[in-house]
């Protein structure tokens, strides 16, 4: 008898346990001023409805949550996007055991996202900058190709990976040793054979079924090999003619871009262009064209031969032309300054709302992340700010990352506490 209570019991907890695993509070956020990143703009006053991660209301009729919070009239924006960095792969730069994003036999296969750490320092640091998801890209090896990015938020648990080989990275322009030619060169190979096979293969396929219905050869027909399966590489390539993956090609140069441009159009590839510093000469092409660029806002010096054109201008005017800007900071350790990058993009000719876009829901639609904006059904990864999130004393106030709320609390905080307050610890420091 008393076996049974206990199994009855051990049943009961078992279903509530895992009732509380599913069920999860829904929220409210009242009166605050929303910048949406869509066509709604920016709503006062308004109400965002959470359930479950996702954002299933605006300014309903009749609120219906389980915790309600007052912005009390603050600025809510969509989380910030970072991208093109090695956020959790690299902890310590200097210190080769902590650094993961590369290796010398890497290549278009290389998944890094299988040693993300989201335990890393870093992670909690940056989100003080209001970034709520970052799109984390492999250093790869001596192949042109460096790897596939993956998307990870900064919730820190260890399922924060959620987006795995989403884009295809490419290391195109100067090299230190040898011809920038060489490089187009195989890429057009690549693809040129990689097009080939898929007609060849579909060509066969057509034979094979109309083979079939013709009885004569249907023993034949039973000896006949199966279609040879694709390799990892070749895969990914074929994704890529699919306009599956999109391709981040790193290159400056215009004749580099302007070559870049031909394959887009002979292979529908779906093209984006990392760096770009040139891309203000033939920015009426790259419009025309359709294809996203990524950089930082602050280049505004030559780092090379290739990059003779950089200003600070030219988020502005790439904009201005047409062009769907991303705005992006690639050193990790610095990711949460990203907001000062676009920051500095208004101080130099670009709207708020243009900023706000290119760093939220431009990064959202360059790397296909269901992000960036306020809307109904998009993830809750929401920011309520101080004040305006360009200004330096502007700081997060609160932040939902995929609608569970998250500190910014950081390891730097805990120092900066160590090394200022009294404590029967030894001092960090003497005077």
């Amino acid at each position: 008898m008393k076996n049974i209570k206990l199994f009855k019991a051990s049943l009961v907890a078992l279903a509530l346990s895992a009732v509380s695993n599913v069920y999860a509070e829904s929220l409210a956020i009242t009166n605050a001023t929303v910048h949406t990143v869509t066509e709604q703009g920016v709503l006062t006053n308004a109400t965002i409805v959470i359930d479950n991660g996702t954002i299933i209301a605006i300014n309903p009729e009749k609120v219906v949550a389980d915790v309600t919070f007052d912005a009390m009239g603050k600025i809510l924006t969509p989380g910030l996007i970072g991208s093109m960095n090695s956020l959790g792969l690299v902890e310590v730069g200097a210190v080769s055991r902590t650094r993961d994003a590369r290796d010398k036999k890497a290549d278009i296969t290389f998944d890094a996202s299988i040693a993300f750490n989201p335990r890393s320092t870093v992670v909690p640091y940056t989100r003080k900058g209001g970034i709520t998801s970052n799109v984390t890209v492999p250093g790869g090896g001596d192949s042109m190709f460096k790897g596939q990015t993956f998307v990870a938020d900064l919730s820190g648990e260890f399922d924060s990976v959620y987006i795995k080989e989403n884009a295809v990275i490419i290391d195109l322009g100067a090299k230190s040793s040898g011809s920038r030619a060489l490089n187009l060169q195989k890429l057009r190979y690549k693809l040129e054979d990689a097009q080939k096979a898929l007609k060849k293969a579909a060509e066969e396929e057509q034979k094979a079924k109309k083979d079939k219905k013709d009885k004569k050869d249907e023993k034949a027909d039973d000896k006949k090999k199966s279609p040879k399966e694709p390799k990892r590489d070749e895969k990914i390539i074929n994704a890529l003619l699919a306009g599956d993956k999109p391709l981040i090609a790193y290159a400056d140069r215009a004749t580099d871009l302007l070559e870049l441009l031909k394959l887009k159009a002979e292979f529908n590839l779906d093209l984006v262009i990392a760096g770009g510093a040139d891309a203000i000469l033939i920015s009426d092409q790259l419009a025309k064209a359709e294809v996203p660029i990524i950089f930082g806002a602050l280049d505004n010096l030559p780092s090379s031969f290739d990059s003779l054109h950089s200003s600070l201008k030219n988020t502005a005017k790439l904009t201005q032309a047409g062009i769907t800007v991303a705005l992006a900071i690639n050193d990790a350790h610095n990711l949460y300054q990203l907001r000062f990058e676009a920051g500095n993009a208004v101080a130099n000719g670009l709207t708020k709302a243009q900023a706000l876009a290119s760093v939220t829901a431009n990064v959202a639609d360059i790397f296909n992340i269901d992000a960036g904006r306020i809307a109904v059904g998009k993830r809750a990864d929401l920011v309520l700010w101080s004040a305006d999130p360009f200004e330096l004393s502007s700081k997060v106030d609160k932040m939902w990352i995929n609608g569970k709320e998250h500190t910014t609390q950081s390891r730097h905080d805990e120092l900066r506490k160590r090394y200022t307050t009294d404590s029967e610890l030894p001092r960090g420091y003497t005077k």
